[in-house]
């Protein structure tokens, strides 16, 4: 059984060079406010740092700018909250397994906070029941919470609904804690708004959206010849209605009024969001995803 953490350092070592690592890593390092830390070393600036921590006099005797990097005192946790529920055992816009593209998002996170010597815990489940695995360190138990979410999901599986594992979160959970969310194209109602806002007041929230395959499209009729099925409620498209441009259309525009609802409710309560197709829009999402929640947007 090869190793999903293994798979995840992979993933990383390919995307970035040394440099643009170490942003992640910086990114990574801003998202606690009030995080208590100490100065470890200093690396060369590259566009988008922040301009206070450089170090002037010693970019002076270097004779280009450095910037000053530091190590957390205070370590935190992070918490992982995922749906293991069908619907993430459904295909992907890119073709694969949702849940594979979560598990990717979650051990590229959940390896950052190891990293930097966080605590990662996990809740995941459908819309019926969560589990929870405590925070601990360590790239063993990474790869036990992975595997726990690899696991977990498949078509047999209980329908999804990750207001359950929020729910779960808000009633469980009152130390404050990093919440990183990985779902399907969630729409949230006044309910789940209420909520959110709710944990957004206790906790700090990242939100990553896994899309889902089309059903109707482009995207669809040429890439999967057949009839198409929905796995959360177990109807049929057949192909003849899915390549129909009347139905192209209204599926288009009932997905941009559900991605504009979403995007409305999470940036009302100050939710970072990003969405990813496939395991390769991954590492570049996370890194949006930080960046977005540092400046606030």
């Amino acid at each position: 059984m090869s190793s999903l953490l293994t798979r995840v350092k992979s993933k990383m070592s390919i995307y970035a060079h040394r440099k643009a690592r170490g942003m992640l890593d910086g990114e990574y390092g801003s998202v606690f406010k009030g995080r208590s830390l100490d100065f470890d070393d200093l690396r060369a600036y590259v566009p988008g740092d922040e301009v206070r921590d450089i170090d002037w006099k010693a970019s002076a005797r270097h004779g280009s700018p450095l910037i000053k990097r530091y190590v957390a005192v205070r370590r935190q946790t992070v918490l992982l909250v995922t749906d293991t529920g069908r619907n993430m055992a459904a295909a992907s816009l890119g073709g694969e397994e949702k849940k594979d593209i979560a598990v990717m998002a979650l051990g590229v996170v959940g390896y950052l906070a190891h990293r930097h010597g966080d605590a990662v815990g996990l809740v995941c489940g459908d819309g019926t029941t969560s589990r929870s695995v405590p925070a601990k360190a360590g790239e063993a138990h990474l790869e036990r919470l992975l595997r726990e979410v690899n696991d977990r999901t498949g078509l047999e599986s209980p329908a999804s609904g990750i207001g359950e594992q929020l729910s779960f979160v808000a009633r469980n959970f009152s130390q404050r804690m990093l919440l990183f969310v990985v779902a399907d194209e969630l729409v949230p109602d006044a309910g789940m708004e209420r909520l959110l806002r709710r944990l957004r007041a206790q906790h700090e929230v990242l939100w990553l959206t896994v899309r889902d395959a089309q059903l109707a499209g482009p995207h669809s009729a040429a890439a999967r010849p057949g009839d198409r099925y929905d796995v959360a409620d177990s109807r049929f498209l057949p192909r003849s209605l899915a390549a129909s441009e009347a139905v192209m259309r209204a599926y288009a525009a009932a997905q941009e009024q559900r991605d504009a609802a979403r995007e409305a409710v999470l940036r009302r309560l100050g939710i970072a969001h990003v969405h990813a197709g496939s395991s390769h829009d991954v590492m570049s999402a996370v890194f949006t995803l930080l960046e977005r929640h540092r400046r606030g947007k």
